[in-house]
């Protein structure tokens, strides 16, 4: 049997398989940026997944990046996902939410009148911003006070508490992809020169904060942390990424969170993820981290399984494969063909390439 099928476990949890699906934006809430019956529909056809780990979903209203992603912040918000989750559990499934600030790529037209995005530091992305009116430069955002910072952690430790009032099994931090907790770890981004910028151990005490924060609410068994070292996506660069990511991963360790996500260097599709020649995938960090990992990056069947049989890894994250094939754990078992997935379908509205991809029935 492929060790991607095999049964494991991730603390306490028991997972039938360590195929993981991925975290996705899919822009599909509804009023209120609520989640709706279709997303739980969409969630629960791909129970199947040893974990699913939900869309990026804001903290907070200044923390949304991309039109109509769900929240974790208003009580409503807590009810839609309670259908979410319900679904998953019903067809035997398991589901960890991602908690999300999108920080200074949040775009002034998703927030209230005359707010603007906050950030580490006064210094705009450089990449455009996706909004519902196409794209647009991001603005210089809000430099947070030091002392609002405790507020925002506060805004993840709520979330953290909302998402188990919304019945999910764990959390996911999302400090990836150059959202607000990537933002405070990498100096491009992070000029400050207070205690939250500066040196490493300065610039990465938001993040390990912020875990802090949501493992006093789940206990350590039941929180993981997303990051993308390797990736440049949102204007993100650092002047020693290696001294950077291994303090903080072995920051992280010492926490003793459930699991590591990494996401591996590549050039994939339209997104430009770049490596700039480190190698800062989970080969790197697989002996600075105890717990386990997950891996993200394009992988197919074969090389999925070849990188837990290297035990670099200990499960395997499949986005796109996964949207296109609601049973794709058992394509993989048959060695089945895969529906190919629509990408003009990624981040519209409605269910056509969201609910409506065939399984092998």
């Amino acid at each position: 049997m492929l060790k991607l099928l095999s049964p494991t476990t991730l603390g306490k949890i028991e997972l039938s398989n360590r195929i993981i699906f991925a975290p996705l934006t899919r822009c599909r809430a509804g009023a209120g940026y609520v989640p709706q019956p279709i997303n739980a529909l969409y969630y629960a056809q791909r129970a199947s997944a040893g974990l699913i780990i939900s869309e990026a979903t804001q903290v907070a209203r200044n923390g949304m990046g991309y039109p109509n992603t769900p929240g974790i912040y208003s009580q409503e918000q807590v009810e839609g996902w309670k259908q979410v989750t319900q679904a998953v559990h019903s067809k035997g499934g398991k589901i960890f939410l991602q908690l999300w600030h999108a920080g200074r790529v949040a775009h002034p037209s998703f927030l209230e009148p005359g707010e603007l995005p906050i950030a580490p530091s006064p210094i705009a992305a450089s990449a455009m911003a996706d909004t519902t009116e196409g794209q647009q430069p991001h603005v210089t955002p809000a430099e947070i006070k030091l002392e609002e910072i405790p507020a925002v952690i506060e805004q993840f430790q709520q979330g953290a508490k909302n998402a188990q009032d919304a019945g999910f099994d764990g959390v996911e931090i999302h400090s990836a992809n150059g959202y607000l907790l990537d933002q405070f770890l990498q100096d491009n981004s992070n000029q400050r020169e207070d205690e939250y910028g500066g040196s490493i151990e300065k610039r990465s005490r938001f993040i390990l904060e912020v875990t802090q924060a949501v493992v006093n609410v789940w206990g350590k068994e039941k929180v993981g942390v997303r990051l993308s070292p390797g990736s440049n996506f949102n204007d993100m660069h650092d002047s020693n990424k290696n001294a950077t990511f291994s303090y903080v991963v072995r920051e992280l360790s010492r926490l003793d969170i459930v699991y590591l996500h990494i996401i591996e260097p590549r050039i994939k599709g339209n997104v430009t993820i770049e490596d700039d020649g480190l190698g800062l995938g989970v080969k790197f960090f697989r002996p600075i981290f105890t717990g386990k990992i997950i891996t993200a990056g394009g992988y197919s069947r074969d090389t999925g399984e070849a990188i837990l049989q290297s035990n670099d890894a200990d499960f395997v994250a499949y986005g796109r494969h996964f949207l296109a094939n609601p049973d794709l754990p058992k394509r993989f078992a048959l060695n089945a063909s895969l529906n190919k997935y629509n990408r003009d379908t990624f981040y519209t509205s409605g269910a056509e390439g969201y609910t409506d991809y065939p399984t092998l029935e």
